[in-house]
């Protein structure tokens, strides 16, 4: 009888420091949390800018030069599109691209970052911190603290940035 009583108990316990399952539930890869650089920048329009501005919120970033080539409009593209999916929970959400250099966005990459800010950051400690080879092949995610904590990779699963999303903001208590 104590044997059917416990036994449960005792294999859940077991089961919880031994066994480690082999997947894992993020799309996204989690990278060591560092806050990013502060430094004044400007938009795209010459007002100043700050990542300050944007603290209590989801960010989403993406670094790539203003000729915006086919993979750098897919990725605006996602970023869009993953905001939009969340949402009554949008809002909590905000894009940012950071232009790397002092080239002109063509007209027809406009709709894409309709909302988000455009950001001119060619030499800004803001993009030398970002974590990778080629910042340009990630979208990264800032949480609402100010920390850098995920990127997503070049060719990412839209879907799976989706839930990597939803999952954050349903157990995020701020931002």
């Amino acid at each position: 009888m104590f044997a059917v009583a416990v036994g449960p108990f005792v294999l859940a316990y077991l089961a919880y420091q031994f066994w480690q399952p082999a997947g894992r539930v993020n799309h996204g890869e989690l990278i060591e949390p560092r806050t990013l650089p502060s430094a004044p920048l400007a938009q795209i329009d010459g007002k100043p800018f700050r990542l300050e501005e944007l603290k209590g919120k989801w960010l989403m970033i993406h670094a790539d030069s203003g000729a915006c080539r086919e993979s750098c409009r897919k990725q605006l593209y996602f970023m869009r599109q993953v905001r939009l999916a969340q949402g009554q929970n949008q809002d909590r959400i905000e894009r940012i691209w950071l232009l790397t250099d002092d080239v002109q966005p063509p007209a027809e990459v406009m709709p894409l970052v309709d909302g988000a800010w455009l950001v001119r950051a060619a030499g800004a400690p803001i993009v030398a911190a970002l974590p990778g080879a080629t910042v340009s092949d990630h979208i990264y995610v800032v949480d609402p603290l100010g920390n850098l904590m995920m990127r997503f990779p070049r060719d990412p699963d839209p879907v799976g940035m989706i839930k990597d999303f939803q999952r954050l903001l349903r157990v995020s208590r701020i931002g």
